[in-house]
């Protein structure tokens, strides 16, 4: 799908120009690191692929929002809460992940084993998601939530005081980040498009839709679920990636005023 609009890097070419926006209550963030060219424009409109992710749970309007349009400063202030780790004896040496990370952080070393390097690493997780064996986790149990509500935050910079609409293409619902060069099968049927001029109603019809929708055979999600002695979270999102804390993000955007989990459904 395109939409025929002019591509603009909001944060330009280096990724440093930027500005300091004010978070609206913010807890966890006192300002934003936003694209300058995001917040010259003088409405906001934003247009969102909802699918799965490895670290929030899923990827929704505020995600595409308060990750989307943060700049590369921050972009890593958000994702800094924790760094994974790697278990050795999962590892199979594939090196999928040396691959896919984009910071140039993982070597291997004489086993044939992942090693990350502390010192280059930003915690984006992305490693996460590229293994197929589980070998890489994040440490701080808490790390993906702070990371959930760090966004909100950061969206609420984004959308404060000037008009907004969003719209969600709730299809193709991958079960990880698009930041990938490649994904894994739908986990979920195509649902339809949902829009709202408040994110966090949108988030979490489109949410609950997900929840409410049967997973796919031969899909991440359909594939954890037909493992023996899963322990099912009745949940569409914790169930294809067991570590996430995704309600975080809907919870800290309706507590510092972003708008309202609350909504109507209106079929067109």
């Amino acid at each position: 799908m395109t939409t025929g609009c002019q591509i603009i890097i909001g944060d330009g070419l280096r990724g440093t120009d930027e500005l300091e926006v004010p978070v609206p209550n913010g807890e966890y963030c006192k300002t934003a690191k936003i694209g300058r060219a995001i917040m010259d424009a003088d409405i906001f409109i934003s247009l969102t692929h909802f699918k799965g992710h490895e670290a929030t749970g899923f990827g929704g309007a505020i995600k595409n929002i308060g990750m989307g349009c943060g700049s590369r400063a921050g972009k890593m202030e958000q994702h800094s809460s924790g760094k994974p780790a790697v278990q050795e004896e999962l590892c199979r040496g594939c090196h999928r992940c040396a691959k896919e990370c984009g910071s140039d952080a993982i070597r291997y070393n004489e086993n044939n084993k992942a090693v990350i390097d502390y010192e280059k690493c930003k915690g984006c997780g992305r490693c996460i998601g590229a293994c197929n064996f589980d070998a890489i986790y994040s440490i701080d149990s808490s790390a993906n939530e702070e990371l959930d509500r760090k966004m909100a935050e950061y969206a609420a910079a984004v959308c404060a005081d000037r008009p907004c609409f969003h719209i969600s293409l709730v299809q193709d619902i991958s079960p990880n980040c698009d930041c990938h060069g490649e994904n894994d099968a739908p986990i979920l049927p195509d649902i339809g498009m949902f829009a709202s001029f408040d994110p966090v109603a949108l988030d979490q019809a489109c949410a609950d839709a997900c929840l409410n929708a049967q997973p796919l055979p031969n899909s991440q999600l359909g594939q954890n679920l037909a493992k023996p002695g899963w322990n099912c979270h009745h949940d569409n999102f914790k169930d294809s990636n067991p570590n996430v804390e995704w309600k975080a993000t809907l919870e800290q955007a309706e507590k510092i005023g972003m708008g309202t989990r609350q909504y109507t459904l209106k079929k067109i």
